[in-house]
């Protein structure tokens, strides 16, 4: 018990002086992230390299971005991702472009950075549950969530991006971690956005059922305590990955802390609705949440 006590209290630190902005990129690492190549359509789309949480190697990212100079509202976005290590290893560059392009047109750079572990990006996964039985789950989404920090740090100190809070949005694993940060900086962050945010779903996969439910919820609990920056929850009525009862519970849990959880059930998206912030077609139902959200964001301007 003390030595789990030990590495959460850990990473709560690390997470929290990434957001900071008091942990230094080594030098070595600095001289290659920024832009990997010409911007193309559609939005100037640019591929780039950007911190991860392990100082010796790049994450692989997609930068999209309004036209002009900017200064821009940032908004970064943290994909699914899977406990099965081939597919992780097959796993394409995420892009959400749909979702990218909706916030694009409302004045946002978007990141879509690509963690450890998965596709080219390589190296070690540090995202791991663990077994299914006893999933761990606080180690999982602080994992995500040191990762989404050190992204942040490095891009809110590009010219381009508006001294401000930034958007994070997560998509189910992705998600997860996002709900670790909101114990952060809320000078770093101004808003977060969870698709369903969650792990161990589809457990041996089945649809509807989930490694040790109990932990999750547990997790999402302390997760919750002392959060300082809003969240927004969202999920589609038949996503089946983590449906509106579970889901309702974890925010429960996770705003048990306070009340700083707005949880919203969606209508449902195509034949799996765990797949809607991700693509096509998708924004005429997750859009009208959104609006408010970047509309109050847009009028924020907290300092560094």
């Amino acid at each position: 018990m003390a030595t789990s006590i030990a590495i959460s209290m850990r990473g709560i630190l690390q997470v929290a002086v990434l957001l900071a902005g008091l942990l230094p990129l080594p030098a070595a690492a600095q001289n290659h992230f920024g832009a990997q190549g010409p911007e193309a359509l559609p939005d100037r789309r640019q591929q780039w390299l950007v911190p991860s949480s392990d100082p010796q190697v790049a994450s692989r990212a997609v930068l999209f971005r309004p036209a002009g100079a900017g200064p821009f509202p940032l908004a970064v976005i943290a994909h699914a991702s899977t406990q099965n290590a081939l597919r992780r290893a097959q796993m394409p560059q995420p892009e959400y472009r749909t979702l990218a392009h909706w916030l694009v047109a409302r004045g946002y750079a978007v990141l879509v950075p690509e963690r450890l572990g998965h596709g080219e990006t390589g190296g070690r996964y540090r995202e791991d549950q663990g077994s299914c039985d006893d999933a761990n789950y606080l180690r999982a989404g602080r994992a995500t969530a040191a990762a989404i920090a050190a992204t942040l740090t490095f891009l809110r100190e590009q010219p381009f991006i508006r001294n401000g809070g930034a958007l994070v949005i997560g998509h189910s694993a992705g998600a997860w971690g996002t709900l670790a940060l909101a114990q952060g900086n809320s000078k770093a962050i101004a808003q977060i956005v969870a698709f369903a945010p969650g792990r161990g779903g589809h457990a041996d996969d089945r649809p509807n059922q989930i490694c040790a439910p109990q932990n999750l919820i547990a997790a999402a609990r302390e997760f919750g305590q002392g959060a300082r920056i809003p969240v927004l929850w969202l999920v589609a009525n038949n996503d089946s990955y983590f449906a509106p009862g579970i889901s309702r519970q974890l925010s429960e849990a996770f705003g048990a802390g306070g009340d700083k959880v707005d949880f919203r059930v969606l209508p449902p998206f195509g034949g799996e609705g765990h797949w809607l912030a991700e693509r096509d077609g998708s924004a005429a139902i997750y859009g009208p949440m959104l609006d408010a959200v970047t509309k109050d964001d847009a009028l924020r301007q907290p300092k560094r």
